[in-house]
């Protein structure tokens, strides 16, 4: 795993789209950097009576679109600038699906897995109170991430509900159905995944229920993922978590392999499969590889020996810049985080509609919403590669996105 900076990486790849547009250098130099990001001290009660100190983070990149959107993460490498960057990835996310979000993300530094219920339920409370002035469901929308679930998200809007004497279930999505939550938004992000493969497959003019597939990360996106993929007919022949990697020529059960996961805490030891490290698995001779895990798993030395043909990113930034440069210069395509895993948000987008009309949609209709998003989008973002030549998938979907988001700006106007 490479150590790149996440947030340069972020204004490379804005800076890469902007040679193909039509905007100033200063207009494109604001949508580079959050318009604030606050930084909290808390202090949680423990268990045993003590107090503890944590410290927390919330970016919000740009509101030119609409709210800030993006989720919280709990976990020990959050960072300061992992926030900027990944608040400014949700931004782009959003602009390229066409919901009407901006871009925001929040963390805490904090292993969950050290902590007791009560404890991490504490810390979610503290949390929230902070950034209480700052969200609301037409400010801020908070959303789950990494080592958060519904549980927080539950524990998020009766902190807020509680302290503004009001109800507003739009004020955080990825909520249980039973506070509010949409069907369909647990298994979004591997949703989303698999459109876009099946998508870039058809253009490619691939059959896809004849290719092997790897999935680097197998918690709930690269889980459902290589479920909702098998379910096409394609063999998902290795999957890995943190702990290492299995696999099996023939093919893995994905849904038994995650109920494994569940019983055991880790794919490994699956029977019959063989092990493998995590950078094994990324440069497996494969026709789809899927990392699902956290960013940077593919630097520019690792991308020499990646062999699949098509990767597409579940992973927020899974590939460095220098990554993109080799991969595309080999001709791999890679379809871009900013849309493979724009699922999650845009059925957290449809849990919002549905929290403000007070009216609960079926899965199907989520599904079939999220179908025609993600599909529109990949044929605007082919329409823009193959239009103006561009050199990658992954600037055509910030050429499309930066375009969005510009055009917002520049029709409000800027006043002091």
């Amino acid at each position: 795993m490479s150590d790149a900076n996440p947030f340069e990486s972020l204004q490379e790849q804005v800076d890469d789209a902007g040679v193909y547009l039509d905007i100033s250098d200063d207009v494109l130099e604001r949508l580079k950097h959050p318009e604030r990001v606050l930084e909290v001290n808390l202090s949680v009660e423990l268990d045993d009576g003590t107090l503890s100190q944590f410290k927390g983070f919330r970016s919000q990149f740009n509101g030119d679109r609409g709210p800030y959107k993006g989720g919280i993460r709990y976990h020990p490498n959050v960072s300061r600038d992992e926030v900027k960057a990944l608040s400014g990835w949700m931004a782009y996310k959003c602009a390229i699906v066409d919901i009407p979000f901006g871009g925001g993300k929040g963390g805490i530094i904090v292993d969950p897995d050290e902590y007791s219920e009560a404890e991490l339920e504490r810390l979610t409370r503290s949390y929230t109170t902070e950034l209480r002035p700052l969200v609301g469901p037409d400010r801020d929308v908070p959303a789950p991430d990494v080592n958060t679930g519904q549980r927080e998200m539950n524990w998020f809007k009766d902190t807020y509900e509680t302290l503004e004497r009001t109800t507003a279930p739009g004020v955080i999505t990825g909520k249980a159905i039973s506070s509010g939550g949409s069907e369909g938004r647990v298994e979004a992000t591997g949703r989303s995944t698999m459109l876009a493969a099946r998508e870039v497959f058809e253009y490619l003019d691939r059959d896809i229920t004849d290719a092997t597939v790897a999935v680097q990360g197998y918690g709930n996106a690269g889980s459902v993922a290589a479920k909702l993929i098998e379910d096409l007919g394609a063999t998902v022949v290795a999957v890995s978590d943190s702990a290492g990697g299995i696999y099996d020529a023939d093919g893995l059960d994905t849904r038994a392999v995650k109920s494994h996961k569940i019983e055991t805490g880790t794919v490994t030891g699956y029977e019959d499969t063989e092990d493998l490290t995590n950078e094994e698995l990324l440069t497996l001779d494969v026709d789809l590889l899927v990392p699902a895990a956290l960013e940077n798993a593919i630097d520019g030395d690792l991308a020499k020996d990646v062999s699949a043909e098509v990767i597409v990113e579940a992973a927020n930034g899974p590939l460095t810049p220098r990554a993109d440069d080799v991969l595309t210069e080999r001709g791999i395509h890679v379809v871009p985080d900013i849309l493979a895993n724009a699922g999650g948000v845009t059925v957290s987008y449809f849990e919002w509609v549905q929290n403000r009309q007070r009216f609960a949609w079926t899965e199907k209709r989520v599904n079939d919403e999220l179908e025609s998003v993600i599909t529109t989008a990949f044929d605007e973002l082919v329409e823009a590669f193959e239009s103006k030549a561009l050199p990658n998938f992954r600037t055509a979907a910030y050429v499309v996105a930066t375009r969005r988001i510009a055009e917002s700006y520049t029709e409000g106007g800027n006043w002091p």
